[in-house]
């Protein structure tokens, strides 16, 4: 199953960036990035308009989960029993969404299957990229039984 990150903001040159395209290549299915930006001012219409954009690289019958703080704090092998559930359903792909620094708009949140937390901490944009892309390579070596995630 290809797993998709959707982020808001330009990750352009930064390390972390790295990080994630190295991650998410190790995929076996492969993983994608995409990013959204939007140019209205901060405050609830530009939440809406980040939530729309990011809608539009989800197809509908695609499972959507939305990063937030506010989500519930997700264990690896929860995250890895949420895509086994899927790609045993025959789901092709799967998207996590991050959103901007106000977070997600509620028509984005709706559409959401669930939402999901690393602790209750605050990150880094850019880091909480790597730590995704990371937690879902880790994901799918629970699911192979690879012994990275008892060595990790």
């Amino acid at each position: 199953m290809k797993l998709i990150i959707l982020a808001v903001g330009k990750g352009r040159n930064a390390p972390e960036q790295t990080l994630v395209h190295d991650w998410l290549a190790r995929l076996p299915q492969g993983g994608e990035l995409v990013e959204i930006e939007s140019k209205l001012p901060a405050g609830s219409a530009r939440q809406e308009d980040e939530g729309a954009r990011l809608l539009r690289h989800c197809p509908a019958a695609t499972p959507l989960v939305a990063c937030d703080p506010r989500g519930r704090d997700t264990s690896s092998e929860a995250l890895a029993a949420m895509l086994q559930r899927w790609r045993d359903s025959g789901l092709a792909s799967a998207c996590f969404a991050i959103g901007g620094a106000d977070g997600h708009g509620e028509t984005l949140l709706a559409r959401a299957e669930s939402r999901i937390a690393f602790g209750s901490a605050t990150w880094p944009h850019m880091l909480f990229r790597a730590m995704l892309a990371e937690q879902l390579y880790r994901a799918t070596t629970i699911l192979a039984g690879h012994p990275y995630h008892r060595g990790g």
